[in-house]
């Protein structure tokens, strides 16, 4: 897998290769944490972000916004907290500049010298509403979305990417082999929809249509396509995925084939956003991301007249997928009464649970605020919390979702995270971050995931997108919550 296979050396030669390449050369390690030591002092709060002149991107209001929201903080590890984590992004993983006179930004996740689809959106989106105060960040916004449809016509079943579209992958060996400039080839639904999700998003608020292109719109054309092939209701599909190796969870069963299963309309994915084979083909999770996604692609193609029949075909599919996901993954719990299914396989076997990540079905109503609202989306976050959940764990320095590709005793601080960002209680959201004040080791950034009776032990120093998703959630508390960050959060 992505993570728990990359041992430290191979991490320091990816962090090495990208310093490298985008002029971070001589950076100390005063700047970057790794392998779980503390790099500043936790009593002084040390500011652990690289100096100014080795950041990869640079932005104003970014700069503004760490000044403002941390003299909104009482508790100086929190302020740090936040200091570090949410530019984490710009500072580290961005490679930006001007290909064929348009902007074009490249973002690795962090420790590993590759851009995800779904990473790459979600590293960006807690600066988006920063877009119309900032043209740097709608430039760096901007030219993700430009690198992004590339990314899709390379290889739609991708889910991870090179900016040397010549480079051999380092999967090499893996069946099909990866067409060079391809990390990775793990079909994953969600991969696609973050795309839309960017787009759509950057269009809303920036009234922006140039970035509807040529290359643009070829790639989301080829998203739909790949969407309805994926549906496989001739139960055929040209996708398979093969990996050499002992990891369960890395491949598909039936030679990369995957589960039988019976088609409804939903599509399949083959990977969860973990980079997990799914048990089940038919993702919940990433199948509502879809629905929703093709209904903010409709709109885009009917508002900007683009083509009206591709609208309609999008909307269409939209409404099969949610209508489907109503019948079939709606199911009666013995406990908690009508639950959404995390996987289904269409012959009526259903999988309860979730795994830390976004889309998960934690994360809907951080994804689509109206299943704040829904009683079913509500039912599922009680399952979700309870000791009814397998990957929902106890330990000595906090509670919180796990994820199987993690193993049974890692905590994901993105779970604790969006467990705070889709709470209406002050004392929840409090005890979340009370939790991730308590666990990041004393690195003053989020990892992957960490033991559940000891956070020194944790997974990947360097993960962008839990850092800037702990900024938005800090910004998130500040617009709606103010009064929680003048708390002590005492340990």
């Amino acid at each position: 897998s992505k993570i728990i296979k990359f041992r430290k050396d191979q991490i320091l030669m990816n962090r090495r290769n990208f310093i490298k390449n985008t002029g971070l050369m001589g950076l100390s390690l005063t700047s970057i944490p790794v392998f779980g030591k503390s790099i500043a002092s936790i009593n002084d709060f040390v500011s652990n972000r690289p100096l100014k002149k080795n950041r990869t991107y640079q932005s104003d209001a970014v700069e503004e916004t760490i000044s403002f929201i941390k003299s909104k903080i009482k508790n100086k590890e929190l302020s740090w907290m936040f200091e570090n984590c949410y530019p984490n992004t710009i500072d580290t993983t961005v490679d930006y500049e001007i290909i064929d006179g348009k902007p074009d930004t490249f973002i690795i996740t962090g420790d590993i010298d590759a851009m995800w689809l779904r990473d790459s959106t979600a590293q960006v989106w807690p600066y988006l509403p920063l877009v119309k105060k900032d043209v740097k960040i709608k430039n760096l916004i901007k030219g993700l979305i430009n690198r992004q449809a590339k990314c899709v016509i390379r290889d739609p079943y991708a889910n991870s990417f090179y900016k040397d579209l010549s480079k051999t992958s380092a999967h090499n060996k893996d069946v099909p082999t990866p067409i060079p400039g391809v990390h990775e080839q793990k079909w994953e639904v969600d991969s696609l929809c973050y795309v839309i999700r960017l787009s759509y998003n950057y269009y809303k608020l920036t009234n922006d249509s140039t970035i509807f292109d040529k290359t643009w719109i070829k790639s989301v054309r080829i998203i739909l396509d790949t969407f309805l092939t994926e549906q496989r209701k001739n139960g055929q599909s040209p996708y398979r995925f093969v990996r050499f190796g002992s990891a369960m969870v890395d491949a598909p069963l039936f030679s990369g084939t995957g589960r039988p299963f019976k088609p409804n309309g939903l599509i399949c994915s083959m990977f969860r956003p973990s980079d997990d084979a799914t048990m089940y083909p038919f993702l919940i999770p990433s199948n509502i991301f879809a629905s929703i996604s093709m209904k903010q692609l409709s709109e885009i193609f009917k508002d900007e007249d683009i083509d009206i029949h591709f609208s309609q075909r999008c909307l269409s599919l939209s409404k099969e997928i949610d209508s489907a996901i109503k019948k079939y993954a709606v199911k009666e719990h013995l406990d908690f009464g009508k639950i959404y299914a995390y996987e289904i396989d269409g012959f009526g076997n259903n999988l309860f649970m979730d795994d830390a990540n976004v889309p998960s079905l934690m994360s809907l109503g951080y994804l689509d605020p109206t299943f704040l609202n829904d009683e079913i989306y509500l039912n599922t976050r009680k399952f979700l919390l309870s000791e009814n959940n397998p990957y929902f764990l106890k330990g000595k320095s906090a509670e919180g979702q796990a994820s199987p590709h993690t193993g049974k005793d890692k905590i994901w601080p993105m779970g604790i995270i969006l467990r705070a960002m889709t709470s209406d209680n002050d004392s929840e959201i409090t005890k979340c971050i009370q939790m991730l004040i308590n666990t990041h080791a004393g690195t003053g950034f989020m990892h992957e995931a960490f033991d559940k009776d000891n956070p020194e032990n944790y997974f990947r120093s360097w993960f962008a997108w839990a850092n800037t998703l702990f900024g938005e959630l800090i910004i998130k508390i500040f617009n709606e919550r103010p009064h929680l960050l003048k708390k002590d959060f005492s340990a």
